[in-house]
């Protein structure tokens, strides 16, 4: 295999998606923000300015000394597992990865002009061969998808606006942008979780990583079902008080907590969209360019309404029933004011029949 290109396929049988667009695998509300910034005028004028700015070189030249690359005589497996993710995502440029001592399991995806790989020693010593495979899948889904672009920029960003946070109201101002951030954060870590899925093609492995990465090397201690019900515990127990500490638990952390993002993504796995995906049905990424911003923030409205809606959190819970009474109220005011349904008449009759048949 070249450093651009795939001299054969994947190690196992899997199905392949040429020319995919990473929206067909994008959380509503990641892809509704990735759209917007990819048809932002001017945004690649800032892009190239802050690119001097950032210590990118710094890195690369941090990680190529201090780390171990990924290749054909150094982790061969990941090596294998990369450029298989890269074939099968059909992503030309394979990125270079690099193996970090870190007893901690992690894995990330950064960079601006080319984007880099990094995985623990944690995480390689933690995870199994498909487990991992759907690991590197989640970051290679990263790229496509330009995560590291954006992420680095933003966080750039946050980190030189908590500079100036000494203004007055301006921490205030700075945490809004922060806390609007890791929620992106957070959902673009659910889009890569469905390219890991799209690459590794193996729930049960994707399943198995999330709960690896929760509780520890002791597979046989644990069960996918019981992790799943944790899940489910968790949104829909306790009062309005556990609902509020969920929140402030949540906002300041960059990835969702492991057994909901296990529950995203095998509701994900079940749906009408993965599986039109692994039939070959899915948007190319010749055709981003002809994307609406207007329709991408709508879905991204919509999947939020829908959210509210089937939660079971209490808090979302009487949101959602606030929300239904307001609307209730709405069109109560409106009948009142317009006299559809007053005192019977038959004026009332005939506005609500004409109503009803618009």
């Amino acid at each position: 295999m070249t450093a651009t290109g795939f001299e054969k396929a994947p190690a196992r049988d899997r199905r392949r998606f040429p020319g995919i667009s990473s929206r067909a695998y994008e959380h509503p509300a990641d892809r509704s923000a990735l759209v917007a910034l990819r048809r932002l005028t001017g945004f690649d004028t800032v892009f190239k300015a802050l690119s001097g700015l950032l210590p990118e070189r710094s890195l690369r030249l941090l990680f190529l000394s201090d780390s171990v690359r990924v290749g054909e005589t150094q982790f061969p497996h990941l090596n294998t597992m990369l450029r298989d993710a890269c074939y099968i995502l059909d992503l030309e440029k394979v990125p270079p990865m690099y193996v970090q001592q870190d007893p901690k399991p992690n894995a990330m995806c950064i960079g601006l002009d080319e984007p880099i790989i990094v995985v623990t020693t944690g995480l390689v010593e933690l995870l199994d061969e498909e487990e991992m495979r759907a690991v590197v899948g989640h970051e290679v889904g990263h790229a496509l998808s330009g995560h590291a672009v954006y992420r680095t920029i933003l966080l750039f960003l946050t980190g030189l606006a908590l500079k100036v946070a000494w203004i007055p109201l301006g921490n205030v101002a700075i945490m809004g942008i922060v806390t609007a951030l890791r929620e992106w954060f957070r959902k673009s870590e659910l889009s890569a979780d469905r390219a890991g899925l799209l690459v590794g093609q193996d729930l049960q492995a994707s399943m198995r990583g999330l709960m690896k990465i929760a509780g520890g090397n002791h597979l046989h201690e644990m069960n996918v079902d019981a992790f799943l019900a944790q899940a489910e515990e968790y949104e829909s127990s306790g009062d309005l008080r556990d609902s509020v500490l969920k929140i402030l638990n949540v906002l300041p952390r960059t990835h969702p907590f492991t057994a909901v993002r296990a529950a995203e993504l095998k509701k994900w796995a079940e749906t009408r969209d993965h599986q039109r995906i692994m039939d070959g049905h899915y948007p190319r990424r010749d055709e981003d360019k002809d994307t609406s911003v207007t329709d991408s923030f709508r879905q991204s409205a919509t999947h939020y309404a829908d959210a509210v809606r089937t939660s079971k959190d209490p808090l979302m819970k009487l949101v959602g029933d606030i929300a239904g009474g307001t609307a209730d109220l709405g069109g109560k005011l409106r009948d009142r004011f317009t006299g559809v349904g007053a005192n019977g008449s038959g004026t009332a009759d005939r506005g609500g029949a004409t109503e009803q048949q618009g």
